[in-house]
């Protein structure tokens, strides 16, 4: 028994240690300085682009901006659900209002109905194989160029 009352002070301790040490290192850490006109020309950094200038408007304000149709500075339910509306529309094929679950799942049908070559009603390995989704590959970032190595001097000691 007290050898189980020492594990759990021990790991009590353990994590209070953490603890004031992770509250330490969070205001520890300084941004790096930008490079000064020099060094950015010794490295060769000075004939690379500047970064784009922030856009004006936010994320939101431009979501915002989207859902306002009318441009009246507000949002109406009938312009916030304008979007699911257009959904609903889609989805309802006949146009009655009702959703039926063959409506829902016309595209999952057709899809089945075009995996199943054999037209058995079910779907062997080889056919459900075709349903896989096709995802767009990511785009690769664009990573920052790399550092070049200081210019060397153009000076020689052959003048002496």
């Amino acid at each position: 028994m007290l050898r189980f009352g020492a594990g759990v002070l021990s790991a009590l301790l353990l994590v209070a240690a953490g603890l004031f040490f992770w509250r330490g290192e969070e205001g520890s850490h300084a941004a790096l300085p930008a490079p000064s006109v020099d060094q950015a020309a010794a490295y060769g950094l000075a004939d690379l682009p500047q970064p784009a200038a922030a856009p004006a408007k936010s994320k939101e304000e431009k979501r915002f901006n989207r859902y306002d149709k009318d441009k009246n500075g507000s949002i109406s339910a009938e312009e916030y659900l304008a979007s699911r509306r257009k959904a609903y529309a889609k989805l309802d094929v006949n146009g009655d209002g009702v959703l039926q679950f063959s409506e829902y799942a016309v595209k999952t049908s057709a899809k089945f109905g075009k995996a199943d070559g054999d037209r058995s009603g079910s779907l062997t390995r080889a056919e459900f194989a075709t349903t896989r989704p096709i995802r767009k590959p990511r785009p690769k970032p664009d990573c920052p160029p790399p550092l070049r190595t200081p210019v060397e001097s153009e000076s020689t000691d052959d003048d002496a």
